[in-house]
């Protein structure tokens, strides 16, 4: 079973977050990068479908230079080989654009299996893995929790509302994106560390592909939010006013 993950670098959960000047991405200076927690969990499961079945593991990402280190990461863990997407530009390209360059690298792959994270860190869009399904033509299901080879292709276990869950069968190839928290994710042992080094990592820069960068989403502006503070009295008895202070809780602040 041959299996593509692609994984992003996004700024580190604790890193000070800045509006940059021009108001329209964050300020990337002294910041610290880490894999996407949601793509590792991809990575997970591909790695586990690989011990339990046999196959390839390769990931792909696409960034600048720095994302070589999370590439490096997935190498250490088990991955196979690498397949990075050069290009300073892609931190402002739209989940389209993002998934147009992803979709050109796993076409080169012809993989049974294409996995991804459900949503990244840093802008939480959700639809890149969806729509390089769809750039693709290939069947895909969202929300994974559990992958099994089957028959017909794969048997997938997918969350839905209220701790209700799905098993269907997908054909293959597919494209799933993993849910977090489904698995326990691995270290890189020192090891695996030192066999990355010797890995194969493919570089080709994301202006060679053609792909149309053409943004169909644009993000016009970023604005740290505003932090409120207000005090309310409430009128009447303690029993009175504790049955206002039930119905804001339910219906204005919406927590009970």
């Amino acid at each position: 079973m041959k299996i593509v993950v692609a994984i992003k670098q996004v700024p580190e959960r604790d890193a000070p977050v800045r509006i940059a000047a021009n108001g329209k991405w964050i300020e990337e200076t002294d910041l610290q990068y880490a894999m996407n927690e949601p793509d590792a969990y991809a990575l997970e499961e591909a790695l586990q479908l690989k011990e339990k079945y046999g196959g390839e593991v390769v990931v792909v990402s696409a960034g600048p230079e720095r994302v070589g280190t999370v590439i490096r990461e997935a190498l250490a863990k088990g991955a196979d080989r690498g397949f990075h997407i050069v290009g300073d530009d892609v931190a402002g390209r739209d989940a389209l654009g993002v998934a147009r360059l992803l979709a050109t690298a796993v076409r080169a792959e012809s993989p049974d299996l294409v996995l991804t994270g459900l949503q990244s860190e840093d802008v939480g869009m959700g639809q890149t893995g969806v729509i390089v399904a769809a750039l693709l033509g290939l069947p895909h299901a969202t929300l994974i929790l559990q992958v099994e080879k089957s028959q017909a292709g794969v048997k997938v276990k997918r969350e839905l509302e209220e701790g209700w869950f799905q098993s269907i069968e997908l054909p293959t190839p597919a494209v799933l994106t993993i849910q977090s928290g489904g698995t326990k994710l691995r270290y890189a042992t020192l090891m695996g560390i030192k066999r990355a080094k010797t890995k194969e990592v493919r570089t080709v820069k994301a202006a060679d592909l053609g792909v149309d960068a053409a943004p169909v989403v644009a993000l016009e502006e970023m604005k740290l939010p505003k932090k409120q503070k207000s005090t309310q009295i409430l009128p009447g008895s303690a029993k009175e006013a504790a049955a206002a202070l039930v119905e804001k809780l339910k219906f204005e602040v919406r927590v009970l």
